[in-house]
């Protein structure tokens, strides 16, 4: 079966499955050829996946909106600190004011009537300095009165946006666990043979897929499937950081450090070596630059299926390491494992090491599934 791993930035979407008609009830798992099995759990599997992917985008959305709360909370604050300092200033001035600290005679009326013109004079200019402070403090006072409102509108409007997308986020986990649901009925309906029966199918259908994809060309014709056999400096650490979790599961959501998805693996494994992308697999896809099939390095982002709702980082040689889906590990998979859509490549602004060590296979990174049947149901929920 096509591994499928979560990466769909669809934040608006929510995937339902289609009610069946009560006319047409699926047939028992055990009265149904395995090929019709096997289509169902793609199917199912696929939905799983996408509805995982709009809960990472908007798990993406909501980090970045309670970051905007808490900084408009700390411009409030720092507002109307500034605003009690100009109220109080205000409040002295008043106070003064009314205790007749300041003369009401005119500059003029006074020179006339004091016998020291020198000393009126400086009264004068002390007087009109006070008379700019009092503005100035005025309008610190109403300047800041009016950013104050201002800013408490916008933190009451934002955090109506981070409530509306914890919410719509609770809805979207609910769909993934649904689908995950639905996924672990139908394996657990199987018999052990028909288990085995859907593996060999459906690695048949791998080898045959993959067999096909270097026939065809698609990833050149030298002999090392791929355009260079070395990746740039930062694409060797993500590898490295990548080849280091084989063996962790595959579980919905999750970025490490014990567990991943399948764009929580190249998220981090980029992360780790310097150079920060996307973290659901479709925003890898629609913002990194493009490269053919034929020119593909080792530390290349390979996306699959037509919604981008799969990721893998490719390693050379027509081969791929990726977190697959609920019920399988981090390994090592033909590329051919899932239908291709293309690739992308992160640091396409860093030239391929000159000399270049691969990092050592780990041992058992080969094997399970490239579609996660290790058991009769699917962890990770």
């Amino acid at each position: 079966m096509q591994a499928v791993c979560t990466a769909a930035l669809v934040a608006s979407a929510t995937l339902v499955l289609p009610a069946p008609m009560a006319a047409a009830a699926p047939a028992d798992p055990a009265d149904q050829p395995v090929s019709a099995l096997l289509s169902q759990l793609q199917t199912l599997y696929q939905k799983a996946e996408e509805a995982t992917e709009t809960y990472n985008a908007t798990e993406e959305k909501l980090k970045k909106q309670r970051t905007e709360v808490n900084k408009l909370n700390e411009d409030l604050a720092d507002a109307r600190v500034a605003l009690d300092g100009s109220r109080n200033d205000a409040g002295r001035l008043a106070r003064e004011q009314y205790r007749g600290l300041d003369n009401p005679l005119s500059p003029y009326m006074r020179f006339l009537l004091s016998g020291n013109a020198r000393q009126a004079l400086d009264q004068g200019h002390e007087l009109k300095r006070a008379a700019g402070r009092r503005a100035a403090t005025l309008e610190r006072l109403t300047g800041g009165e009016k950013r104050a409102a201002v800013l408490a509108a916008q933190a009451r409007d934002a955090l109506n946006v981070q409530e509306a997308l914890a919410a719509k986020q609770k809805q979207q986990r609910d769909t993934v666990r649904k689908r995950l649901a639905a996924v672990e009925r139908l394996l657990a309906s199987m018999t052990g043979e028909q288990l085995e029966r859907l593996r060999k199918l459906e690695q048949q259908g791998i080898t045959e897929a993959q067999r096909k994809l270097v026939d065809s060309g698609r990833l050149g014709r030298s002999g090392r499937l791929g355009g260079s056999v070395n990746p740039s400096v930062v694409g060797g650490k993500a590898l490295r950081y990548a080849f280091q979790q084989v063996g962790k599961p595959y579980v919905w959501g999750a970025s490490g450090p014990d567990s991943f998805d399948c764009s929580g693996l190249t998220s981090q494994a980029w992360a780790h070596a310097g150079g920060a992308i996307p973290r659901t697999s479709q925003e890898q896809w629609k913002t990194l630059p493009k490269v053919p099939l034929n020119e593909l390095r080792p530390g290349d982002l390979v996306l699959y299926f037509e919604g981008a709702t799969h990721v893998a980082l490719y390693i050379g040689n027509g081969q791929v390491i990726q977190a697959p889906r609920p019920g399988a590990y981090v390994k090592v998979s033909p590329i051919a494992a899932n239908p291709l859509l293309g690739a992308v490549r992160p640091d396409a602004d860093k030239a391929p090491l000159r000399d270049y060590a691969p990092p050592k296979v780990p041992e058992g990174a080969w094997a399970g599934s490239d579609t996660g049947y290790g058991s009769a149901r699917a962890p990770g929920r």
